[in-house]
C-alpha cells in the first residue's frame, strides 16, 4: 500500500480482500469494472443521433423524446442514492448482479416500446439499474485500494469512464448505417449481459461481512448528513460534479456549434470529437505518470487551473468575435486534457478519507451529484433567445462552472491553491 493510504473502518481481525498485484489480475479488474462503468454513459448517449428517427417512428414530439434522456439521467442519480447504501449493507456483488440483470431486461424491452410514455418509464428504470455499475465499481476500488494505489487504478479506469460518453454518439451514428435505432438497445443489452458474466465469474466480493453496515432511513440520513458537512468530502465532490457539467456542456452543445457556426460536416465533427477524446486519454495517462511524484491534491489543483485557463480563454475568443475552428478545437482539447487529471484525483480525494463501511453511500452521493450537476449545467447553454446553444453560451457556462469548481476545491482543502 502507498504511504498515503488512510485507515479504514474494518474491525480488527476481519478478513479483507487483498488487492490484486499482478498485471494480469489488475487488467482483468479494469476490464470488469470498465465495462460496468461504461454501460450507463453508453445508454445515455448512444441513441442521441437517432432522435429524429425515434420521433417519427413513435409519433412523438422532440420535447417528449428529450424526456427519455432526462428520465435516464434522473434514474442514474436516484439509483445511485439507493444502490450505494444497499451495497454497504449487503456487500457489493448481490446489488450489482441484480442491477445488471435488470438493465439487460430493460434494454431489450426498449426495443419493443409501443409509445413514448412507455419509453420514458423504461428509460428511468434503465437508469436506476445502470447506476449499480457506476456506484459499486467506485466502492470496489475504495475497498481494494487507497491513496496513490487508488489513483493509479482510477487513472486506468478513467480511460473507459471518460471515453464511453464521448464516443457513444459516434457509435450510435455508425449503428444507424446498418440498422434501425433499436439496434443501439440490442448492443446495450449485449454489453450488459457480458457485464453479468464478467461479474459472476471474475469479480469477488470486496466488502467482508464484518465491515458491512446496515442502515435504516434514520441512520442513512445521518450518514448523508455527515458526508455533506465534511469539507474534505464535499469539496472534491463539488469540483468533480461541476467539472462533469463543464464536460457535458461540451458534449451536448459542440455538435450544434461546430456544424452550424463553423459549417463543418458531420464527418469533420466526428474527427474533432475523436481528437478531444484522445486528449482526455493523454490527460489520464499523464496523471498516472505523476502518481508518486506529485501529491494528489496538487495534481487536482493543476487540472482545475488548466481547465479554467482553457475555457476562460475560449470565452474571451468567442466574445471578441475572433474564434476560428482551429483555436476553438485546440482550447477544447486542452480542457479535455485537464479533465483527465480532475476526474481520478477528485474521486480519490473524496473517497480516500471515508471508512469502508460508508464507501458505497459516499460513492452514491458523489455519483448522484455528478449526474445532477452535469445534466442541469449543460441545459443552461441552451438558454438563449433562439433556444439553441451557441459558442458564446457554451463558453459562458463552461467558464462559470470552471470558476466554481476551482472555488469548491479551495473551500474543501482550506488551503490556498499553488
Amino acid at each position: 500500500m502507498s504511504s498515503s493510504s488512510s485507515p479504514t473502518a474494518v474491525p480488527e481481525g476481519a478478513a479483507v480482500l487483498r488487492p490484486p498485484r499482478s498485471r494480469g489480475a489488475i487488467a482483468l479488474l479494469v476490464l470488469v469494472l470498465g465495462v460496468l462503468t461504461a454501460t450507463g454513459p453508453l445508454a445515455t448517449d448512444m441513441y442521441l443521433p437517432a432522435f429524429p428517427q425515434i420521433t417519427e417512428e413513435l409519433g412523438a414530439s422532440e420535447a417528449q423524446i428529450g424526456l427519455t434522456l432526462t428520465a435516464i439521467m434522473l434514474g442514474l442519480a436516484v439509483g445511485q442514492l439507493v444502490i450505494g447504501p444497499m451495497s454497504d449493507a449487503w456487500g457489493r456483488r448481490r446489488p450489482l448482479l441484480v442491477g445488471v440483470s435488470l438493465f439487460t431486461v430493460t434494454s431489450v424491452l426498449c426495443v419493443f416500446v409501443p409509445d413514448v410514455t412507455a419509453f420514458i418509464v423504461l428509460r428511468f428504470v434503465q437508469g436506476v439499474a445502470g447506476a449499480a455499475g457506476a456506484v459499486i465499481a467506485r466502492a470496489v476500488v475504495r475497498d481494494m485500494f487507497q491513496g496513490d494505489d487508488a489513483v493509479r487504478f482510477f487513472s486506468r479506469l478513467a480511460l473507459v469512464m471518460m471515453l464511453a460518453p464521448l464516443l457513444a454518439p459516434l457509435v450510435g451514428a455508425q449503428l444507424l448505417l446498418v440498422g434501425p435505432w433499436q439496434l443501439s438497445f440490442w448492443v446495450l443489452a449485449a454489453m450488459s449481459a457480458l457485464s453479468l458474466v464478467l461479474v459472476a465469474l471474475w469479480l469477488p466480493e470486496s466488502l467482508p461481512v464484518e465491515a458491512r453496515r446496515a442502515q435504516g432511513p434514520r441512520v442513512l440520513l445521518a450518514t448523508v448528513g455527515s458526508l455533506v458537512r465534511d469539507r474534505r468530502f464535499m469539496g472534491p465532490v463539488l469540483s468533480l460534479g461541476l467539472s462533469f457539467g463543464m464536460l457535458f456542456t461540451y458534449v451536448s452543445a459542440f455538435s450544434f456549434v461546430s456544424q452550424n457556426e463553423f459549417g463543418v460536416s458531420p464527418q469533420t465533427y466526428g474527427w474533432l470529437f475523436a481528437v478531444n477524446a484522445l486528449a482526455s486519454m493523454l490527460g489520464t495517462q499523464g496523471n498516472g505518470l505523476l502518481v508518486g511524484r506529485v501529491d494528489t491534491r496538487r495534481r487536482l489543483a493543476a487540472g482545475l487551473s488548466v481547465a479554467l485557463f482553457s475555457v476562460v480563454t475560449l470565452l474571451v475568443v468567442a466574445l471578441a468575435g475572433v474564434a476560428q475552428l482551429w483555436s476553438v478545437s485546440a482550447l477544447l482539447a486542452l480542457m479535455m486534457f485537464s479533465v483527465g487529471f480532475i476526474m481520478p484525483n477528485a474521486t480519490v480525494t473524496a473517497l480516500d478519507g471515508q471508512p469502508a463501511s460508508v464507501a458505497g453511500t459516499a460513492s452514491a452521493l458523489m455519483g448522484s451529484l455528478q449526474f445532477a450537476l452535469g445534466g442541469s449545467v449543460a441545459a443552461l447553454a441552451g438558454l438563449t433567445p433562439s433556444g439553441e446553444a451557441s459558442l458564446v453560451s457554451m463558453a459562458v457556462v463552461m467558464a462559470s462552472v470552471a470558476v466554481l469548481s476551482l472555488g469548491a476545491f479551495v473551500w474543501g482543502s482550506r488551503v490556498r491553491v499553488v
